[in-house]
């Protein structure tokens, strides 16, 4: 504490809770806190991020250069993924639970041109937001979030590893693109954004 004011690296590493009338301190491990919060760790994540954001871009472009995609046939690969997804929920064992294969057969083949398009463009879109390191948390949520889909519907290939490198970049949100956009853009979204909001809360 300097002159009665926390300095930032101890706000950022100290979480607190009430109990009745009692406020504890609950200190931040280095360990965490170096991860998460400090810039050191930067060159890191940008290393694991371009990685997987390179990974997505490949994915989204190739789709949308696929004419079973985005083309006059779109639809057509996401029909035959969809159907082998389905195929995989029976037996004793099955690699896809049956209320993910119900959501397939019922929300998604219904409208499966219009998930096509919205999985090859998100793919890009999230590749290319990852590697400059814009909004990498929100980001990196969404590419977990198409990763998580894929291991639902039986895929395993590289989806594991890319999940869990995108929950580290999720949970380091704050240094994960200090290395590129967020640099600049966090920031201001600090400056501008957030005293908005709280002058419309209060």
């Amino acid at each position: 504490m300097v002159g009665g004011v926390h300095s930032r690296h101890e706000r950022a590493s100290q979480a607190f809770y009430t109990e009745g009338m009692k406020r504890y301190v609950i200190e931040e491990s280095p360990f965490s806190y170096f991860f998460t919060a400090d810039t050191r760790s930067a060159p890191l994540w940008l290393i694991l991020r371009v990685y997987i954001g390179w990974t997505w871009l490949g994915a989204g472009w190739r789709k949308l250069h696929t004419d079973t995609w985005v083309g006059d046939n779109a639809g057509q690969s996401l029909t035959g993924f969809i159907q082998g997804a389905i195929n995989k929920a029976t037996g004793d064992h099955p690699a896809v639970q049956e209320w993910y294969a119900a959501f397939l057969q019922n929300t998604v083949l219904p409208h499966v041109v219009v998930w096509s398009h919205m999985i090859a463009w998100g793919e890009l879109f999230v590749g290319v937001a990852l590697i400059v390191g814009f909004l990498v948390g929100i980001s990196a949520f969404f590419g977990v979030f198409m990763n998580l889909n894929f291991l639902l519907a039986g895929t395993v290939a590289t989806n594991p590893i890319m999940y869990t490198i995108g929950i580290g970049l999720i949970l380091a949100w704050r240094v994960s693109g200090y290395w590129g956009a967020d640099r600049y853009v966090l920031p201001l979204l600090n400056t501008y954004v957030r005293p908005r909001i709280h002058s419309e809360a209060s």
